[in-house]
């Protein structure tokens, strides 16, 4: 976490250098002075308030996640709230949002993920964004499955963001959002009641 009194103009300046870095060249030749020199502020900044580049990199992915948290939230204030099939899409929507499947976001991602088997404070990271992503669904599917089911279907769902997610970032044109976020719809619909079907149809004409 960075110290008190980073200037807030800093802090973005650095996460995006560290993405455009990340990119560039990979974490592993990404320095401290190459990322200050992308963001135009001095090497001693970064290690004055991030303690390195590994400090740099965990407050790039709290910025990144807390993205990723206002897409689902932004796309779920727009569902019906009584429409389980429809804010079940939203969560996945925002899983797969533009600013996540972007090539250099999901450079970054793919770094997090490999460097969080490493470092304690990166794994932390990683398991509150699982643990979100899940709760996020159980909420939703409870409503209309039992509890055991409703386990069952979200860890499913969670398992096709991450393999759809992961298969697409190694695919040279990108991750395709809408057909990820097809595959995943067409999962749901034949876990959902038949009921909750017909309300998402109902309310869509």
């Amino acid at each position: 976490m960075p110290k008190v009194g980073m200037p807030a103009i800093r802090k973005p300046q650095l996460i995006e250098a560290t993405i455009e870095a990340i990119n560039d060249v990979g974490l592993q030749k990404a320095s401290v002075v190459m990322i200050s020199s992308y963001a135009g502020v001095s090497p001693a900044i970064i290690n004055h308030y991030f303690g390195g580049k590994d400090g740099l990199l965990e407050e790039t992915m709290r910025s990144i996640l807390r993205q990723l948290s206002q897409g689902v939230q932004r796309r779920l204030a727009l569902c019906d709230k009584n429409d389980v099939n429809a804010r079940i899409k939203a969560i996945v929507g925002g899983n797969f949002d533009p600013r996540q499947v972007d090539a250099k976001v999901v450079k970054t991602w793919l770094t997090f993920w490999s460097q969080a088997m490493h470092q304690p404070q990166l794994y932390r990271l990683q398991r509150v964004n699982e643990k979100r992503l899940l709760s996020h669904l159980l909420l939703e599917l409870k409503r209309v499955l039992p509890a055991d089911r409703a386990k069952f279907v979200a860890l499913s769902i969670a398992a096709l963001i991450d393999g759809i997610w992961l298969r697409g970032s190694l695919n040279p044109h990108g991750i395709d959002s809408d057909l990820a976020q097809r595959i995943i719809a067409d999962y749901l619909e034949k876990q959902l009641p038949d009921e909750t079907i017909c309300f998402n149809r109902a309310s869509s004409n």
